[in-house]
């Protein structure tokens, strides 16, 4: 119930306009999001990097209906390559990029814009000699996607996709997708989804998240373990036994578990920390408090002991 109430008030422009004018919410955010601008995002992959750990980077925004401000978002992830690129981060740093956020949205010839907008950022990333993970979101937009990943992966092929076990197609999309060369990022999934498409039940989504995890081991491409959970952590290592280190990886979100995410760095994994940055952090951040009680509980309290 506290689940679903946190993602509906996510797409709740009278929420939002609550949650953002509450002084007291900003220091909360601060765990989870690295801070307004590129100047914060290029801090904080530095200190990731440092010790060990790789970044993905999210510019965040998404649902946009505007062509301009789609402009705007690939302008902005273009900077970001630049930034990263002349602090020298970009071997130990990508993006990902929500479509969405892009123009996937639109109106009119919202997939074709997003396309072109994708291919722009892609483009950009294989001059500085990094990748782009195309984030997955709501069941609506998997099809349209995963054929702008295949249409971007003719050009770019190191391009990564995400895919989420709760969904029920995603044991068949992980098939189609462990191939050779192929990146896929698995994790659970964030958004409200209907009985009709997605598993409802924490057990049910777990199985279907080792179901595909054994899939992805099993297959020739590049698994990459999203996960904050210590038993599916666990239970990757040992599929993963027998493949070289560098063939995969394990994720984690920023500010989640940064002790944990250094103990499986210390021992050899590649260990990737998704630092999203900038001043659309509302839907991100209420998805966050969703995903585990133990966030709604840090966000409580730190409400209490700075009131």
């Amino acid at each position: 119930m506290l689940r679903s109430t946190l993602l509906a008030a996510a797409r709740s422009p009278h929420a939002r306009k609550i949650v953002e004018s509450t002084p007291l919410t900003r220091p909360v955010v601060e765990r989870f999001v690295a801070g307004d601008d590129v100047d914060a995002a290029i801090r904080a992959t530095a200190e990731v990097v440092a010790d060990g750990r790789l970044v993905t980077l999210d510019h965040l925004g998404e649902d946009t209906t505007d062509e301009s401000q789609a402009t705007a978002t690939v302008d902005a992830y273009l900077n970001l390559l630049g930034r990263l690129d002349s602090h020298g981060l970009t071997q130990g740093a990508e993006v990902s990029v929500k479509l969405s956020a892009v123009g996937q949205s639109l109106p009119v010839d919202g997939e074709k814009i997003a396309l072109e907008n994708a291919r722009r950022i892609c483009s950009a990333a294989a001059v500085v000699g990094t990748t782009v993970t195309l984030d997955m979101e709501d069941h609506t937009t998997t099809d349209s996607t995963l054929g702008i990943l295949r249409d971007l992966r003719v050009d770019f092929p190191w391009v990564g996709a995400v895919l989420q076990a709760y969904l029920h197609r995603t044991e068949q999309d992980c098939r189609d997708l462990a191939h050779a060369g192929s990146r896929v990022r698995l994790c659970k999934g964030a958004y409200q989804e209907p009985a009709s498409v997605a598993y409802q039940d924490k057990a049910d989504v777990d199985l279907s998240y080792v179901r595909c995890l054994k899939v992805l081991m099993a297959g020739e491409g590049y698994p990459m373990v999203a996960s904050h959970d210590p038993r599916l952590i666990g239970i990757a290592a040992e599929l993963a036994r027998g493949r070289a280190l560098d063939s995969y990886e394990f994720q984690m979100l920023y500010g989640i578990r940064p002790d944990e995410q250094r103990r499986i760095a210390a021992e050899g994994n590649r260990m990737r920390v998704y630092v999203p940055y900038g001043d659309e952090w509302y839907g991100y951040f209420m998805r966050r408090l969703a995903e585990r009680p133990a966030n709604v509980a840090f966000f409580m309290r730190s409400l209490l002991t700075t009131s």
